[in-house]
């Protein structure tokens, strides 16, 4: 069995789409005529290939795109900080809307190679870095975060970490449908999107797209249906 790379799986089980809320933004997206993305876990792993979460534009990415995309005022000639970037799709958005520096992260190699890709095909300025940014500081003025709430011990740390950036100044958006482990409870909806799913392989949540922002009564930021 021939391990997968980067280049391979960008080569020959993606194509080049746009998600339903950024359809001026291109990406390579899972392949739904490839059986590679019907396979279990274990067999991708066993391939070298780690769970591909990358491939697909999830609801909470695209809805921190759309928001910086209508509303560019929100990062234009700011330092943005991409946490947990996936595909891309909320710091290439960042980069079209004027963003002065984005800077992407992620722990999966495979992510960043595909969202570096992304960032290539849409003539976007977005650094990717391969690292785990929780707990740093670099002094963005925007944090993005989408759909990083998934586990307990994980998310708890998250939450400490975007919070104090809030509290020292940054603006600190969230992108998230409203999981199990999303701090709701030091949260306000500063955005809502509703886009219809693309194809069997879309993120089921892109319906319920929501922003968050630290606060109960989020300012400045209109609900946006």
């Amino acid at each position: 069995m021939t391990a997968l790379t980067p280049d391979i799986v960008l080569k020959d089980h993606t194509r080049i789409g746009s998600a339903p809320l950024t359809p001026e933004l291109r990406f390579h997206l899972a392949d739904p005529q490839s059986d590679l993305w019907r396979q279990e876990e274990e067999a991708l792993i066993a391939q070298g290939l780690p769970s591909p979460f990358w491939a697909f534009a999830w609801g909470g990415g695209q809805a921190l795109a759309r928001l910086v995309l209508d509303q560019p005022e929100l990062v234009k000639d700011k330092r943005v900080l991409d946490f947990a970037c996936g595909c891309g799709v909320a710091g290439i958005a960042a980069a079209k809307a004027g963003a002065d520096l984005v800077t992407g992260t992620e722990i999966d190699a495979f992510a960043v190679h595909a969202a570096r890709a992304n960032a290539r095909l849409n003539d976007a300025d977005m650094q990717v870095l391969h690292a785990d940014l929780v707990g740093c500081d670099d002094g963005w003025d925007v944090v993005l975060a989408g759909d990083v709430f998934y586990e307990t011990e994980a998310g708890a740390a998250i939450t400490h970490w975007l919070e104090s950036l809030h509290d020292r100044g940054a603006l600190v958006l969230i992108g998230d449908p409203g999981r199990a482990y999303l701090p709701k409870d030091k949260l306000g909806i500063a955005a809502r999107f509703n886009a219809p799913r693309a194809g069997d392989l879309e993120d089921q949540d892109v319906g319920a797209a929501r922003v968050w922002r630290f606060s109960a009564e989020p300012r400045g930021l209109p609900e946006m249906d």
